[in-house]
Parts: structure tokens; C-alpha cells; sequence
């Protein structure tokens, strides 16, 4: 959706790194946007890839894309994705209504009558009941769009797909040799909207709950130092939830931060040991973090924009994303393979 930049160096020297997308429904057209800036730098290696919820579909579909044809066939499918489930959500009936977009903030759909029934019918009764057949259309989606053969033979990059056990409480993470759309649709598993997918005689809900992202499996299992953080969930916020809405949204963010949050404790432990020379860097990895978020952006948006899919909308998120990936090379490229651009004190702690 954006051109190419024609300023770049024809022969650079190309940097690695890791990429750990987080989950948020509608909200990873965000991601969409971050993706679609950095395929377009080729000074940038993409080794692995760790993804949970919409950040484990982005994550699903940029492997497959390098794998099947590189950068110009990742921003192709990630393009086609998205486009076509703005299109195939047309006949949904959530979707935003003049009061929503006058009154409401963007993307909202919290005066939709299909909205406000939705979100009280879904506190009565549970997909096992309204969706007795467990339909779910989503699947045969990304079917038509990856070739997951030639995801799980490929060894070009690392891809980690995350998901919540819902019996254990334990994070499963999935590799590219064994990932299939069932658990693309286990990591994406909102229990409120879908059944628990069955894997292995092991029953998921979205990893978020458990790691949104985790950033362990870029850690132990790639040789990359770099890890790219992209934060679609607000930290901060700027007033008090008030309205119930409101309450529930900041509720939603703040569970589905925590894991990183705690993560990123012990990331910053670990390094801090291994630069004043307590650990061995030869036998711990020294971990740069680096992250692209909108948070001012994003604390604006309602829990209920996430399911909003109009194209007027993603097309928001997608430049958002486009441009803080755009300021995010032009300051810190620098200091990939050097150094952390992000302050984990100030950011996380």
C-alpha cells in the first residue's frame, strides 16, 4: 500500500533481527503497517519470528510469504489478508454507526444495537451454545492464502506460534514443522467467541493470556540478538476508566501485558548481570530489545474497535503502524546489533 523508499542503499549491510508480534483482533493492522515498512528495507534480515493471536496470523503469513516468494510476496499476502477480511466482514453486523463515528472514538462500534446485543449475550451464554457446530470460516481463510507444507519445510526463518493450555494454565508454543491452521486459530481463540480448539488431545485458548508475545522462543532458539517488539497494547493510559466499557477495556489491556511486562523484568535482570561481568556472555545471550508501538493512538481505542474490520479503519492502523516503523529506522538502526533502543526501566518497569 505504501511505495517502496528509493533513497535506500543498493548494497547495504544487512542487520538481523528478531520480530515478536503482539495479539489485539482488528488492532494487528498496526502490525500490518510495521511489517509492510520493514519488508521494504532490505539492510534487514528477518531470522525469527514469534507471534500470538492477530500477531501470530501477521507472524503465520510473513513466513510463508518470505518462504514461498520474499518480501514482495510477504507484502502481497499480508495486503491480500487483510483487504479480503475487510471485504468478507461487509455483511458482518458489527460495524460502526453515524452516532459512532461522531460521538464515538475511531473504530468504534459501541453504538452499534449488534454490538451492545453481542456484548451482553456473550456474558449469558457461551459459544458452545450459540455456535453449537463450532463454524468457523476463518479457517478455510487462511487455508485459501498459506500453503502450510511449505511453511513447515522451511528452515529460512524461525516461526513460534503461541497458545494458552486451557487445562494446565501453561503457554504451548508451536514451530514452523508442525503448524497448521488449527493452531493459528488456537493462538487467536478468544473463549468468549470460540470453542477451544482440540490439538493433540490438548484444548487452547489464545496465547495472550499466557504470553502476548513471548519472547523466550526468539531467545533460545535463534542466534539473533535483536528482538523487535510490536506492541499493539497500551501500558499506559492517560485518565481513569470510569464507564464499565471503559473498565473492562483497561482490563483486557492489562491482562494481556502482564506476561510481557514480568518477561521483560527478567530480560533486563539477565543483561544487567552480563554487563557488569557477573555472567558469562559466552554462556548467556546478551539480548538487545528494541520496540515500535503507537501508545497515544492506541490508548484511544475501544475494546469493541477490535472487532471493527472496515477497511476505512485497518487503513488507520496500517499507516500508524507505517509511519512509527519509518521513525523506528531512522533513529535506531543504528544501534540493531549494538545495543537496546528501548529504556526497559522507563517503558516496563
Amino acid at each position: 500500500m505504501k511505495k517502496s523508499p528509493a533513497n535506500l542503499p543498493v548494497h547495504p549491510k544487512k542487520k538481523k533481527l528478531n520480530l515478536a508480534l503482539q495479539g489485539g483482533g482488528a488492532h494487528g493492522a498496526f502490525t500490518w503497517g510495521v511489517l509492510d515498512r520493514l519488508l521494504d528495507d532490505e539492510r534487514i534480515d528477518i531470522e525469527g519470528i514469534v507471534g500470538t493471536s492477530a500477531g501470530a496470523v501477521n507472524a503465520t503469513i510473513l513466513a510463508y510469504g518470505l518462504a514461498a516468494g520474499g518480501r514482495k510476496k510477504a507484502k502481497e499476502l499480508l495486503n491480500r489478508f487483510w483487504i479480503t477480511n475487510s471485504k468478507n466482514s461487509q455483511c458482518s453486523p458489527f460495524q460502526p454507526t453515524v452516532f459512532d463515528k461522531i460521538l464515538g472514538s475511531k473504530g468504534s462500534i459501541e453504538f452499534s444495537p449488534y454490538w451492545q446485543m453481542f456484548d451482553i449475550l456473550s456474558r449469558m451464554f457461551s459459544p458452545y451454545q450459540w455456535n453449537p457446530n463450532n463454524k468457523n470460516l476463518f479457517k478455510d481463510m487462511l487455508e485459501d492464502l498459506i500453503d502450510f507444507s511449505v511453511l513447515q519445510k522451511s528452515r529460512e526463518i524461525r516461526l513460534f506460534i503461541c497458545a494458552t493450555n486451557v487445562l494446565t494454565g501453561r503457554l504451548k508454543v508451536f514451530e514452523n514443522r508442525e503448524i497448521t491452521p488449527e493452531m493459528i486459530l488456537a493462538s487467536a481463540c478468544l473463549p468468549y467467541l470460540y470453542q477451544a480448539p482440540e490439538i493433540d488431545g490438548q484444548y487452547y485458548w489464545d496465547g495472550g493470556y499466557m504470553g502476548n508475545p513471548p519472547i523466550f522462543p526468539v531467545i533460545y532458539d535463534t542466534d539473533c540478538h535483536d528482538v523487535l517488539i510490536v506492541q499493539i497494547n497500551p501500558i499506559n493510559i492517560p485518565e481513569v476508566p470510569r464507564s464499565t466499557n471503559e473498565i473492562f477495556d483497561r482490563i483486557n489491556t492489562l491482562s494481556f501485558n502482564s506476561s510481557l511486562m514480568r518477561e521483560m523484568r527478567a530480560i533486563y535482570f539477565v543483561t544487567s548481570l552480563i554487563e557488569k561481568g557477573e555472567l558469562d556472555e559466552s554462556k548467556y545471550k546478551h539480548t538487545f530489545i528494541h520496540t515500535i508501538d503507537a501508545e497515544e493512538e492506541m490508548a484511544k481505542l475501544t475494546a469493541s474497535s477490535k472487532m471493527n474490520l472496515d477497511m476505512e479503519f485497518l487503513k488507520y492502523l496500517f499507516d500508524i503502524g507505517h509511519a512509527k516503523a519509518e521513525e523506528f529506522l531512522k533513529n535506531h538502526y543504528d544501534k540493531i546489533g549494538n545495543q537496546s533502543s528501548t529504556d526497559l526501566v522507563a517503558k516496563f518497569f
